[in-house]
């Protein structure tokens, strides 16, 4: 009875002596644990700065790259406008002499070509000297074209629809025009570019004049 009691007391000291081993293993690795939390702390502290320091970075090297892309978008907008001074997407458009001009390609009466420019935000063609007509006789050779020319209000009191004085202006009339025959009150430009008077319901083509675009 005593050999067991002495043995059962043994291995409550191996027990005990292993828990205390145990406990001591513990408290060591929370002490190591607690040890090594700053150096994790300034690990962490150290990627954050560095990653601080290469945003800082990327955004200098975009600001210092932006007045280039400027630059060159700038170039490019001008190469746009020397290419197409009327716009890349008015192709249709012909330039001459700081404005823009549109041939049509399909007949209409006066008052219709008149609706057309307009909806272009344009207005048919006033013809102020011999340099222009000689551009838009270039462009519209044997072919009639209406102008912004009528005397639809009052007969004989042939006016520009910008308003420029016809009287004292450039005129370009083929002999014996503007005859009115039969009411012909709507001018057009004929084929080798003489000014002609028609009727304004008579369809021909037409010419718009709009200034460049801003």
């Amino acid at each position: 009875m005593d050999a067991v009691y002495e043995d059962q007391r043994d291995t409550g000291k191996v027990q005990l002596e292993t828990g205390k081993v145990m406990a001591f293993e513990t408290r060591d690795r929370y002490t190591s644990l607690i040890k090594q939390k700053p150096l994790v702390i300034y690990l962490l502290l150290a990627l954050s700065y560095l990653l601080i320091i290469i945003l800082f970075g990327l955004v200098i090297s975009n600001e210092r790259r932006l007045p280039s892309q400027v630059t060159k978008l700038h170039k490019e907008l001008q190469r746009s406008k020397e290419l197409f001074p009327c716009g890349s997407r008015s192709r249709e458009w012909e330039y001459y002499d700081e404005r823009c001009y549109f041939f049509s390609i399909e007949d209409a009466t006066w008052h219709t070509a008149k609706s057309h420019c307009e909806e272009r935000n344009s207005m048919l063609v006033v013809i102020h000297d011999q340099a222009k007509q000689n551009f838009l006789q270039s462009q519209t050779r044997n072919q009639r074209f209406w102008i912004g020319l009528s005397d639809e209000n009052t007969e004989g009191d042939w006016r520009w629809i910008d308003g420029t004085n016809y009287t004292k202006g450039f005129k370009n009339w083929k002999t014996g025009e503007p005859n009115d025959q039969s009411g012909e009150d709507c001018a057009t430009m004929d084929s080798v570019g003489q000014w002609n008077d028609l009727k304004c319901n008579t369809k021909a083509l037409y010419v718009c004049e709009k200034p460049l675009p801003s």
